[in-house]
């Protein structure tokens, strides 16, 4: 099987795209990964295809998703033409990166889409995804959440109407729908819905890490706390400054986790730089994060407990998913100090019960991992009979 994996150049996004490659040729398929190019060297160093993607054309508009939608239709002829080579029997495009699923129609090419977060799809079952409401327990909240859907559903067909437009304007037909979703999220913190969507399949999370060396903790007996620089463009700047003025003196060791080492001269009881996060982890007593599902399921994967200031993209939502879950506990982004993100830590590593709840969230050890449930599913999916073919000729110079 030939697999083209395409994931825009932001860590959370890359990191599972680059999992999901690897384990791919661990299987013994021919996969490459399209990304941003800034990450080939790293990739290269750790044996995963990969190939730079066409620079996005400018685009100012104000408009987010405005912006994402149209972008991706102008990417989409470039990768299209930078994969044909390549012949990929599948695509899977990353959730952010709508580029790949245009890429694969113009291809003829089923495609997968990866979400590497908790499913957000609407449900009138649960309040909608990001609004810090707690699931429904009774009659009034029930009605609550049905209302809501209402208006999340609404505006959940818009944007599939939207998207058949652009596509529409490539040559594709109607219907933005992948062929199957791999919902790459850590099941402790997958909301339970009886309306599961059929093609979104719970695989796990799926991890790389673009680190090759360990980052030593400082030396000492006391608690030791990862610190994980958050990669979301938007969110909170200040939690490693308050960390570090607010953790002085507790008690505590800390270890920074960076792409790149910070400037300036750090405390004894601090260690701070590039460093593979998984030994970190495994020796930490709880983690310090900004709420992104990579390093929430690294963590609380490996049973260890969180303290999250969320800032942007689905942070929130996690931060509010594990503060409900009982595994750690949330700051407001502008409700942080360096008193109350002293408290915070001091709350978590005093009370054994995160700790036995982080345990129980644990991923349980076993023969299939997330990275195989997910070839797995995608190995089904080119069995399956193509529900249309578009060749490339049907691309429209308006995609170009």
């Amino acid at each position: 099987m030939r697999v083209a994996v395409v994931a825009g150049g932001d860590p959370g996004h890359v990191f599972p795209a680059a999992g999901l490659t690897a384990a791919l040729t661990a299987r013994g398929h021919d996969a490459v990964l399209c990304t941003g190019s800034h990450w080939l060297p790293t990739l290269a160093r750790d044996g995963v295809p990969a190939v730079g993607m066409p620079l996005p054309p400018p685009n100012d508009d104000p408009d987010g998703v405005r912006r994402l939608r149209a972008t991706s239709r102008r990417l989409a002829a470039p990768l299209a033409e930078l994969l044909t080579p390549f012949a990929p029997d599948l695509v899977v495009s990353d959730v952010m990166t709508p580029a790949g699923g245009l890429a694969a129609g113009l291809l003829g090419t089923p495609w997968v889409q990866l979400v590497p977060h908790p499913l957000q799809d609407p449900s009138p079952h649960l309040p909608p995804s990001g609004s810090g409401l707690r699931p429904a327990r009774g009659p009034v909240g029930r009605a609550r959440d049905r209302r809501l859907h209402r208006i999340t559903s609404r505006q959940w067909r818009q944007g599939e109407q939207e998207t058949d437009a652009e596509r529409a304007r490539l040559g594709l037909p109607p219907g933005s729908r992948p062929d199957a979703r791999l919902v790459a999220a850590l099941p402790a913190l997958e909301a339970r819905r009886p309306d599961w969507p059929a093609d979104a399949h719970l695989v796990g999370p799926l991890e790389w890490d673009p680190a090759d060396t360990d980052l030593a903790p400082p030396p000492g007996n006391g608690p030791l706390v990862l610190l994980s620089a958050t990669t979301v463009a938007g969110a909170v700047s200040a939690l490693a400054a308050a960390a570090l003025e607010g953790l002085a003196g507790s008690g505590v060791r800390l270890a920074w986790t960076l792409l790149e080492p910070p400037d300036g001269e750090l405390p004894p009881w601090v260690r701070a730089g590039p460093g593979r996060q998984e030994p970190l982890i495994e020796a930490a007593a709880l983690v310090v994060c900004g709420g992104g599902h990579g390093i929430l399921a690294k963590s609380l994967g490996r049973g260890r407990p969180v303290v999250t200031v969320p800032g942007g993209g689905e942070q929130r939502e996690n931060a509010d998913r594990v503060r409900r879950a009982g595994l750690g506990v949330r700051i407001l982004p502008q409700r942080l100090t360096p008193a109350r993100l002293r408290t915070a830590v001091a709350t978590v590593l005093d009370d054994p019960g995160y700790r036995a709840r982080a345990g129980a969230a644990r991923l349980p050890d076993g023969a299939r991992t997330p990275a195989d449930r997910a070839v797995d599913v995608l190995e089904r999916v080119a069995e399956r009979p193509l529900r249309h073919r578009v060749g490339a000729s049907a691309r429209s110079p308006a995609g170009k």
